[in-house]
């Protein structure tokens, strides 16, 4: 009888300790908690290394939902001055003198290099939930960098999504994908993506730096710092206009 209550007992112990697992659409909500932004200003910098040297850009940004944000360059002097604007599903961007001009980028353009980093216009300016976005599966568990990180493979749920599949690496504690693997619908690797560091900031946990990885360029890969963020300020909706472009 004493033998046949361990045996029982060793069968129902890893059931429970699945049962207690999170679900994959758990674990979205809680990375969205963190990474998806009502509202806020920004300084970042990126430090872009490509295939003859690397160059270090850095910005300040106004967001505001998933569908308007502005960034603004502030240095080297070769890119101060210039401005990229999001408005649903159009970005325009503004050249200074001596060009003075203004471009719209939609469609397929969105998914272009961003001052040939290895983030898109997509990329850059993503705020999207990704509950609303991907179906997601748990695959199993590892340890990442000492942390313990949930595996899950995210299925884009319908057609037009960047990224037709993801796999993502989800610290279990701080609910951020450490890592990240961005697949097209032909199963290739397109971009990898880590988060080397973070802070808190406002009760959340936040990327401070992370790397990017475009596969299918020359390139080392990108460096990405958040230098400053501010999740309670109010961010007027003139800042959010193509009029601000040429201010």
């Amino acid at each position: 009888m004493k033998r046949l209550l361990i045996y029982l007992s060793l069968l129902v112990f890893p059931l429970t300790l699945w049962a207690q697992a999170p679900t994959g659409e758990a674990i979205l909500r809680n990375i969205d908690k963190n990474m998806v932004i009502e509202q806020a200003v920004s300084r970042s910098r990126m430090i872009i290394h490509g295939r003859t040297g690397s160059r270090s850009i850095t910005s300040k940004a106004w967001i505001k939902g998933n569908d308007k944000a502005f960034v603004e360059y502030l240095s080297p002097a070769r890119e101060k001055g210039k401005k990229m604007l999001k408005l649903g599903d159009k970005i325009w961007t503004y050249t200074p003198e001596p060009h003075d001009r203004i471009i719209t980028i939609s469609g397929h353009l969105l998914r272009q290099s961003v001052m040939g980093s290895d983030l898109s216009y997509e990329d850059m300016t993503d705020n999207d939930k990704l509950i609303e976005l991907y179906d997601a599966v748990v695959e199993g568990e590892e340890l990442l960098n000492n942390r313990h990180c949930f595996v899950v493979r995210l299925t884009a749920k319908m057609k037009g999504v960047t990224y037709h599949s993801r796999k993502i690496w989800v610290d279990s504690e701080r609910w951020l994908p450490l890592k990240e693997e961005r697949f097209a619908k032909s199963g290739k690797l397109l971009k990898t993506t880590e988060i080397l560091n973070v802070f808190q900031v406002d009760g959340r946990w936040y990327p401070k730096e992370m790397h990017f990885k475009d596969m299918l360029s020359r390139g080392k890969g990108t460096e990405y710092f958040i230098e400053s963020i501010d999740f309670k300020v109010n961010v007027p909706d003139h800042q959010l206009t193509k009029a601000a472009l040429r201010k």
